[in-house]
C-alpha cells in the first residue's frame, strides 16, 4: 500500500478531504501528518482519525530554514512515505528539500497557475477581472509554484464575489480536486485533470 505523508499549517480541510478519500478507496495509507505550528487544528483532527501526527514550530530556528527543514524531514522520514503531500503547508522550502523527495511530492495552490504564483491569489484575479478562478495541484519543484501541472479545477468569478465568497468556493473543488490526483498519481499516471 502506497504510504503518504501531509503536512499542513492550519484546519486541515484538505488532508481530511485526502484522509477520506485514501480510506474510501483503499488506495493509500496516510502515515503522518506534519505541521509546522504545534497549534494547527489538522493536528487534532488527524490524530481524532488515528493517523500519527508531528509538529515542528518553524518560530524558534528564525532564519535557519535548513534546521527547521531537518527536524521536518527526520519525522518525515520515519514514516517511509512514498508521496508527500503540501496541504496549506505555508513555508517556502529550500531546493535540498525538495531535491530529497523530488518526483514524490504534490502541492495545491489556489489559482490557475501559471497566473498568480505565491499569495493572494484571489484579491489578484478579482482585481485582474478574470471570468474565472480555480485551483492547481502540481509536482513541487524548486522554482515557487511553477512545477509540472496535475489538475485544475475552474470556478467562476460571479458578480459581487469577495475574496471570502470565492475563496470558499474555490477551497471546496480543492477538496475534489486533490483526492482526484492523488489517486491517479498512486497509480503512476501523471496525466492532468481537468475539473469543471
Amino acid at each position: 500500500m502506497t504510504r503518504v505523508a501531509i503536512l499542513i499549517s492550519g484546519g486541515g480541510s484538505n488532508m481530511l478531504a485526502l484522509v477520506g478519500d485514501m480510506r474510501q478507496g483503499g488506495y493509500a495509507e496516510p502515515v503522518l501528518v506534519a505541521a509546522n505550528d504545534p497549534l494547527a487544528g489538522g493536528l487534532a483532527k488527524a490524530a481524532a482519525l488515528g493517523i500519527p501526527t508531528a509538529a515542528v514550530d518553524h518560530r524558534p530556528f528564525g532564519r535557519d530554514r535548513e534546521g527547521f527543514e531537518a527536524a521536518l524531514a527526520a519525522h518525515i522520514d520515519a514514516a517511509k512515505p512514498d508521496i508527500l503531500c503540501l496541504a496549506g503547508f505555508m513555508r517556502i522550502l529550500t531546493p535540498g528539500f525538495i531535491a530529497r523527495y523530488q518526483g514524490r511530492m504534490l502541492n495545491i495552490h489556489p489559482s490557475l497557475l501559471p497566473k498568480y504564483p505565491g499569495l493572494h491569489t484571489h484579491a489578484r484575479a478579482l482585481a485582474a477581472g478574470d471570468s474565472h478562478a480555480g485551483c492547481t495541484v502540481h509536482e513541487v519543484t524548486a522554482d515557487l509554484d511553477a512545477g509540472p501541472i496535475l489538475g485544475q479545477a475552474r470556478v467562476p468569478i460571479l458578480p459581487g464575489d469577495t475574496e471570502a465568497t470565492l475563496a470558499t468556493r474555490v477551497l471546496e473543488e480543492e477538496h475534489r480536486l486533490y483526492p482526484a490526483v492523488l489517486r491517479r498519481f498512486v497509480q503512476g499516471d501523471r496525466t492532468p485533470v481537468y475539473l469543471d
